[in-house]
């Protein structure tokens, strides 16, 4: 039997998710026009507002905000709100997620487990019933499926036009740049088909509250995530380092976890990994460690558990959480063209096989598959902090990283 979840940590995952945390003014101003949202439309058929943001932008802790502060309308007193007694819901596709927002409700009073579902749990509860939910919010929602799944027990065309369909008013935050495989793959033109006729409010998030990096380190990771390869920024208080050894990476990755806690390794889905209850690793040189385990019935995430800095992680297992430091492994299928000084994405060799499933009647699927690796690569880059470590596994990168990492050195 197990109790309830140990108060967090100041630099923990889910202290930097939890509703007491300070929104800035912007965070605060956008989440009063979304409660304002909800109450106007909530007797409409359907209404939907649109939350965009990069990675690390804040877009889940003012979702969380957001939902504790409709679920203390819905369960309080003032019966004269618009929002008291509405049945609400907070979906989301990432089953580590899903664990962190369960265990943060165990302390806030008006919020319960059964509030956070994810969307097919939902979509499959909801459906013949003939009821629906008066606010749906829908934390990434670039991970919703954009046709069938059968294997995931989901058998409609599109998810988000069945949240839509079974709730008068929907939120979502959104990141067209982590969407991570052909079954999610979303476009403008899409969500524009989906919400016509509907009233519709769309905001973007843009102050970066993750990494504490100035613009320039920023500007060096959306480049990269183009394929674009910039001088180095000049060294500064967020700690950002060319490693052309992994073992070393993962040794001063060690230390930093020692002194700050929540450091990990983690790697592009370049090295094989079955679920099969067996191990796997991943071999670059003298470094040998092996990929995350899958553990369903852990209490805690991936992030957030203390063995698993003995692991190495996936964006799987890293998508929407914050930590101190990330040192992330580029595997095979990023490689380097030195005539055009520009990243090669192979997805040739690229391990994820199920990210490229469904293609049928994609447009250029070899561009849309090479688009999936740099979003992935984009997640494991925004996850730290205080730092980011980067080795490159394909040689001709390594010594181009290394040569930009000797100038910067000399500089």
């Amino acid at each position: 039997m197990t109790g309830p979840t140990p108060p967090a940590r100041p630099d923990s995952a889910l202290a930097r998710l939890a509703p007491t945390m300070e929104l800035t003014q912007g965070q605060t101003a956008l989440k009063d026009a979304v409660l304002a949202f909800c109450r106007a439309h909530r007797a409409d058929t359907h209404a939907l507002f649109i939350i965009e943001g990069d990675a690390g932008t804040g877009k889940s802790l003012l979702l969380n905000t957001l939902f504790t502060a409709i679920q203390d309308a819905a369960r309080g007193d003032d019966a004269a709100d618009p929002l008291h007694g509405s049945d609400n819901r907070l979906l989301v596709n990432h089953p580590e997620m899903i664990k962190l927002y369960r265990n943060i409700s165990e302390s806030a009073r008006n919020l319960r487990k059964k509030d956070f579902e994810r969307p097919t749990t939902f979509i499959n509860q909801m459906d013949g019933t003939g009821r629906r939910a008066d606010i749906v919010l829908v934390d990434e929602a670039h991970l919703l499926l954009t046709r069938s799944d059968p294997y995931n027990r989901f058998r409609h065309e599109n998810q988000l036009a069945e949240i839509i369909r079974l709730a008068h008013v929907v939120v979502i935050v959104f990141d067209a740049r982590q969407v991570l495989k052909f079954k999610s793959l979303w476009s403008d033109a899409t969500l524009a088909r989906l919400v016509a006729g509907y009233p519709v409010v769309t905001r973007r998030l843009e102050r970066q509250f993750r990494m504490h990096a100035h613009a320039d380190v920023m500007a060096w990771v959306h480049a990269f995530r183009d394929g674009i390869l910039r001088p180095l920024p000049a060294p500064q208080e967020f700690d950002f380092r060319i490693f052309d050894d992994a073992q070393a990476l993962y040794e001063a990755i060690r230390q930093r976890n020692a002194q700050y806690g929540l450091c990990r390794v983690l790697a592009t889905y370049d090295y094989p990994y079955t679920l099969n209850g067996r191990d796997h690793f991943i071999t670059e040189g003298r470094f040998h460690l092996r990929w995350d385990r899958a553990m369903p019935q852990a209490r805690l995430p991936w992030a957030e558990r203390p063995d698993t800095i003995d692991e190495v992680g996936s964006v799987y297992t890293i998508q929407g959480f914050d930590l101190n430091y990330a040192g992330v492994i580029l595997g095979p299928s990023v490689t380097y063209d030195p005539h055009t000084d520009r990243i090669v994405i192979d997805p040739a060799r690229y391990e994820d096989r199920a990210a490229f499933t469904g293609r049928d009647g994609v447009a250029e699927p070899d561009a849309v598959m090479a688009r999936i690796i740099l979003n992935s690569i984009n997640v494991l880059m925004t996850r730290g902090v205080r730092g980011l470590y980067v080795y490159a596994s394909n040689a001709a990168l390594r010594a181009r990283l290394a040569t930009l990492w000797a100038r910067r050195q000399g500089a």
